[in-house]
């Protein structure tokens, strides 16, 4: 079964009864580089005109156009790395993990780069390579992508975990960009760190297509037999010809084009392209892939677009709910996935609301499939927690709608009556108030008070409308406005050609 798990990709691949040993045949990881900056989600936003559409193009939550999108943007995480009691913790861990090598690699790293930036993130990283090498078959493979700010100290680890006589590959991913530089050439490619688990490791060979050059050359020579060391007759080079030249380990492959419809969103979305090469090489049809920091879903997208298993883990709902919707648009038949760790029943919900805020506010706005509105950090409570935008009938401004989430038990009276001000002041149509809790009587009374948004085609929707998140779970309730025109707010993804319709879970 395709699986995406939301959780910290170490605690979920510590648990043995959902990763046994030796269960995944190919992983690609692209973890966060230790870089310093933060890791945003980037949000189309289509725009409404008034006086609250304006605030909002200041503010960069929404625009004042109808006829533009305005970018909206909230940190999926913040990748910085520093030493502390949690990068203690796991140190000490590596130290009495039974592969000894590899604690004696650790230690003398940390005696070298001390307790700073640098020695946390690899700390991070080499208790989740001991786990992903666990989970790897004998005949694995590991991609690592990354980049000059850490790839020679992740080599050592690599190294260390899968051992030097592992490594197949560095594979340089070279692209071309725009870049203005002063003191030093433009940086214009990252690092792929390819090892396998063991001596025999599933490959399948790629072949780039010949030169111009070569190909009138071999038009004017006759078939020559091409034969292996027991002399027997292997190809020619007719049969070279047809197939191309074994592809290298320097690849040529265009970054993600800013208006390409490829890209979603996510500022360090990779190439579907990339993938597809990795994927095809390292794996069969049904092997299973991994990534652990699947981000947006490039690998399992490519993954299900070759016909493979795939796993993904992400630390963020953010990601999780973006990688389903990706799916879903991308094949529309032959899909079929779980999503582990995020709440399925009032209880686990309960839960998750006290033990992350703001993930679960972030969920609970995928729920009606909403963007979320700010980040962490993000300056004070503006009493909205998602945006959303419809399009009514033969109409060609974007319409919003605000939405709230309450995660306490309690509510309070006026909690109804200051989502209505957020309406009016945010010139929305709708609002929708989410909550964990069953609104009272004077609630329900104070959001019918607000009234209704007649569509054009004469249907009702109410002003202010109360969600509960078991009625939301339980499919008893959902969002209620104009479906004209649905894809306004995400990106939709390619779909793709695929086999029979399965079920969706």
């Amino acid at each position: 079964m395709n699986r995406l798990f939301y959780g910290d990709n170490l605690h979920v691949l510590q648990d043995t009864h959902a990763f046994p040993d030796a269960s995944v045949d190919l992983i690609y990881l692209d973890p966060p580089f230790n870089s310093k900056r933060d890791y945003n989600l980037l949000f189309k936003s289509p725009v409404s005109g008034g006086r609250a559409s304006r605030q909002a193009a200041a503010d960069g939550s929404a625009g004042a156009s109808p006829s533009n999108y305005t970018e909206a943007q909230i940190t999926a995480f913040e990748d910085s790395w520093h030493w502390g009691d949690q990068a203690e913790r796991e140190f000490d861990e590596l130290l009495h993990q039974p592969n000894t090598d590899v604690a004696e690699m650790m230690k003398a790293l940390r005696a070298f780069l001390g307790e700073n930036d640098m020695m946390a993130y690899l700390t991070m990283m080499a208790n989740r390579l001991l786990q992903l090498h666990r989970v790897l078959k004998p005949t694995g493979s590991l991609y690592l992508h990354c980049d000059p700010t850490a790839s020679h100290y992740l080599k050592i680890v690599m190294d260390g975990v899968f051992g030097k006589a592992n490594m197949r590959n560095e594979i340089i991913w070279c692209y071309r960009k725009w870049a203005v530089t002063q003191s030093q050439f433009a940086s214009n490619h990252d690092t792929i760190l390819f090892y396998s688990k063991g001596e025999q490791n599933t490959f399948n060979t790629l072949y780039a297509p010949l030169s111009e050059g070569t190909m009138k050359r071999w038009k004017g020579k006759k078939q020559l037999a091409v034969f292996n060391e027991e002399g027997e007759r292997t190809a020619t080079n007719k049969d070279e010809e047809s197939k191309g030249t074994p592809m290298f380990d320097w690849w040529d492959i265009s970054i993600i084009n800013p208006a390409s419809k490829e890209r979603l969103g996510y500022p360090t979305q990779k190439p579907l392209a990339l993938l597809e090469r990795i994927i095809a090489a390292s794996s069969n049809e049904d092997d299973v892939v991994l990534d652990p920091f699947c981000g947006c879903g490039t690998a399992v997208h490519a993954a299900q677009k070759l016909k493979r298993q795939w796993i993904g883990i992400d630390i963020t709902h953010l990601a999780i709910s973006l990688i389903e919707k990706r799916l879903k648009d991308a094949f529309k038949t032959g899909l079929e996935f779980e999503v582990h760790g995020t709440p399925k029943d009032l209880a686990s919900a309960r839960d998750f609301a006290k033990r992350d805020k703001y993930q679960f506010q972030w969920w609970a706005v995928s729920l009606v499939e909403a963007q979320p509105f700010q980040g962490k950090k993000k300056g004070a409570d503006t009493g909205i927690d998602g945006l959303k935008f419809f399009r009514d009938v033969d109409q060609k401004d974007a319409r919003k709608i605000v939405v709230s989430v309450k995660g306490g038990e309690n509510l309070k009276a006026d909690d109804v009556r200051s989502v209505m001000a957020v309406r009016e002041r945010e010139g929305a149509e709708i609002a929708l108030f989410i909550s964990l809790t069953e609104p009272t009587k004077g609630m329900v009374a104070d959001a019918a008070s607000a009234g209704f948004y007649e569509s054009a085609n004469g249907r009702k929707f109410a002003r202010v409308q109360l969600l509960t998140i078991e009625g939301l779970l339980s499919g008893k309730q959902r969002a209620e406005h104009p479906d004209y025109l649905p894809d306004l707010n995400f990106k939709k993804a390619k779909t793709e050609a695929s086999g029979e319709q399965k079920k969706l879970l």
